[in-house]
């Protein structure tokens, strides 16, 4: 999970401290960190985190804390969280704007968009159930001015996931800069996720 962080860092997903990576376990999460750059987190300072919100051990979990467990109550699927501050992402979600299926990849996603949630303040229980509601029958967001969230079940699937939707957010930006993307209709979404479900997980990110 450090590891992941470290690689989310690497990329520039996470400015600063501005990012969270979570793994559900038996009695709750363990989350990163509050505050510490992506650099620095090793696996000492990852905390634990009982369903309760009572903190296991030292450390200051993550403020976004409140959304990774509101996400991991209503998606049992889940297994990790990742959240990020990446660069196209985030500049979609500060348009508001949904990304739409202007690629197959999309459906991957579980849905026929990525859908943007409405901006609340970061770390409050409201942005929780922002999330949670944009997050329904999907595993990834944008958060409106704020970044994007993505679930899996695992924390390398989450992190290939967040790879993978920051790059299809800046192929968007990039195809809207050179004129109007071509959206894919229900049938060829269907069509994609058909052949996703015929030769690995269906909805896992390829």
């Amino acid at each position: 999970m450090a590891a992941a962080y470290r690689e989310l860092g690497r990329r520039g997903f996470v400015p600063g401290s501005a990012g969270n990576v979570s793994a559900r376990t038996a009695r709750g999460m363990l989350i990163t960190p509050s505050g510490w750059a992506a650099e620095a987190v090793g696996a000492r300072a990852i905390v634990a985190v009982d369903r309760d919100g009572a903190v296991r051990g030292r450390g200051v979990p993550s403020s976004e804390y409140p959304m990774h467990a509101a996400i991991y109550h209503a998606c049992p699927q889940a297994g990790a969280i990742v959240h990020t501050h990446a660069e196209a992402c985030t500049a979609l979600a500060c348009l508001g704007q949904t990304l739409p299926a202007f690629h197959y990849m999309i459906v991957a996603f579980g849905g026929d968009d990525i859908r943007c949630a409405p901006y609340v303040t970061f770390g409050t229980p409201e942005l929780a159930a922002a999330a949670v509601a944009a997050l329904d029958g999907r595993r990834a967001c944008l958060l409106a001015n704020h970044g994007m969230i993505v679930h899996a079940p695992t924390v390398a699937e989450a992190l290939t996931d967040a790879i993978v939707l920051e790059s299809l957010a800046r192929q968007y930006l990039l195809a809207r800069a050179a004129g109007s993307p071509r959206l894919l209709d229900l049938d060829e979404l269907d069509a994609a996720r058909a052949r996703f479900s015929s030769y690995g997980r269906a909805g896992t990110v390829k």
